[in-house]
């Protein structure tokens, strides 16, 4: 049997991330780098001209026009960090290179903090990648289908009822040759025609092809100018509609992923970001060895937030 491509794929090596990412200084590079590929551009005036000021953790870039003095991390998600950019870049690698994830008790065990820092850590690189994922929309041939995430409490209701089961939406855009491109997997409110719609607004390019099962609120991608074609599967197993191959693969690997890393997780609080950040590595499998860089470009795009924002519940339509 031929061995997947994608799956054995080089990646990034451990030793080759100590190499180009060991010390604070190539960090500091790195980081640099994927804030202002083009050079230094100040915050406040967007003038290039600069320079250095030192006798602090972190060099401040003074600009030589309105004078202000910013570093590397201010005005984004790292801002006012404690840690060391090295224990920055080692997360981004290990949630990178992750095939199924990492859970915040296992990243504070590799990063040597403890859990409440890495929990923070954690979650603010996912709300990066989340962030970065909504960005994109999917065009042209499009499966989707309906699906609830999470489990059973104990002492809770049982089910499709249960306190910590959510319904989300997910969709795979596949090539010329039906092969997957790029995923999108949301918690929605209720499987409506109002919330699809919603959603299709947010995530679909008009004009797509979208084929779903027969529930009935998926003819709400019309709302985002798709067209919508419908097959009904009730009573079929997955293994006997081709149709659905790509999207019913990616929930499996999906529940896969969640079931064996995440076992306390508040899926209706968090679901969102968590599902960002599996889309996130998903839809860049082609180029595991980029993939630190990624997230880096990711982390630099995302504005500061606090731990009472990461601990709020996001909305979602």
């Amino acid at each position: 049997m031929a061995r997947n491509g994608i799956q054995f794929q080089k990646g990034l090596s451990l030793p080759e991330f100590q190499r180009l990412y060991g010390t604070e200084e190539q960090c500091e590079a790195a980081l640099e780098k994927a804030r202002w590929p083009d050079g230094f551009r100040c915050p406040r005036c967007n003038g290039h001209e600069h320079g250095l000021v030192y006798g602090r953790r972190l060099k401040r870039y003074q600009c030589r026009n309105c004078s202000h003095q910013t570093t590397l991390t201010a005005g984004t998600i790292l801002q006012a960090t404690k840690l060391p950019l090295t224990n920055w870049f080692l997360a981004f690698y290990l949630i990178g290179q992750a095939k199924n994830g990492i859970s915040s008790l296992e990243l504070s065990r590799h990063l040597g903090v403890n859990y409440d820092t890495a929990w923070l850590l954690h979650n603010k690189i996912l709300r990066a990648m989340s962030e970065r994922e909504e960005e994109y929309l999917l065009r042209g041939k499009i499966q989707i289908d309906d699906a609830y995430l999470g489990g059973e409490r104990t002492g809770g209701k049982v089910g499709r009822g249960s306190e910590n089961k959510i319904p989300i939406v997910a969709a795979v855009s596949l090539n010329e040759s039906g092969h997957p491109i790029h995923a999108k997997i949301a918690p929605v409110n209720s499987f409506s025609s109002e919330a699809i719609a919603n959603w299709s607004l947010n995530n679909l390019t008009p004009g797509s092809d979208v084929l779903s099962d027969g529930l009935a609120c998926f003819r709400a991608v019309t709302t985002a100018n798709c067209h919508h074609k419908a097959n009904v599967t009730t009573g079929k197993h997955p293994s006997d509609l081709p149709q659905f191959r790509w999207i019913n693969t990616l929930l499996g690997n999906l529940k896969t992923s969640f079931n064996g890393t995440f076992h306390a997780f508040n899926f209706d609080k968090y679901a969102k970001r968590y599902l960002g950040g599996f889309c996130f590595r998903f839809n860049r499998r082609f180029a595991m060895a980029e993939m630190t860089e990624r997230i880096a470009n990711a982390v630099c795009c995302c504005m500061p937030c606090t731990e009472r924002d990461l601990r709020l519940a996001e909305a979602y339509g």
